[in-house]
């Protein structure tokens, strides 16, 4: 079973449990109606990225899906968290990609986005056996990765939020969720 696709979703929920914050988180990123199993970074080879309207289409409540996931919970009035899923796409189709997940307090979203796309292009590059700076390889114009005769793109998606000011539990959630093959 290797996915072809793949949604990137986001979300957050606040509720006096914890548990229950996660589930309004899950909820606002619309994949509460199904069961979750969490699976670890490797973006098969030649899985595209589609839009969350279209994946969401493609599920069933109920169904088991796969999704690798990031999460930060918190009850602590005004902290600053957030979780997010950093992806890198290798140019060549024939290659897999990684994902990655990071979360943190007291960063900004494009922060927390921004670490989490260096950490797949990281993972990437390591896997390749290719010696990787992320500084040197960042093309700002191009918004790319270069390692060496490859190119990489990367994105994110990222939720951040700041805890309810009465202690409500607030839990962020960042997802990447695999469209089983048909």
């Amino acid at each position: 079973m290797i996915p072809q696709k793949l949604f990137l979703t986001k979300g957050v929920g606040k509720h006096q449990e914890r548990l229950q914050s996660f589930e309004a988180a899950l909820r606002t990123a619309g994949i509460a109606a199904h069961n979750l199993v969490r699976v670890s970074s490797i973006l098969p080879p030649g899985c595209r990225i589609i839009s969350q309207e279209k994946g969401k289409k493609l599920l069933s409540p109920g169904q088991i899906i796969y999704a690798v996931i990031s999460e930060q919970s918190t009850n602590e009035p005004h902290r600053l968290l957030a979780a997010s899923i950093g992806v890198a796409v290798p140019t060549e189709k024939a290659q897999h990609g990684y994902l990655s997940e990071y979360h943190s307090f007291g960063q900004t979203a494009r922060a927390v986005g921004d670490y989490a796309e260096d950490l797949a292009a990281t993972m990437l590059a390591s896997t390749l056996g290719i010696p990787f700076d992320i500084d040197k390889a960042w093309d700002e114009r191009k918004q790319i990765y270069k390692m060496y005769n490859q190119i990489v793109r990367t994105t994110n998606i990222t939720q951040s939020a700041v805890g309810n000011s009465k202690g409500l539990w607030t839990t962020v959630i960042a997802a990447a969720v695999f469209i089983p093959p048909s």
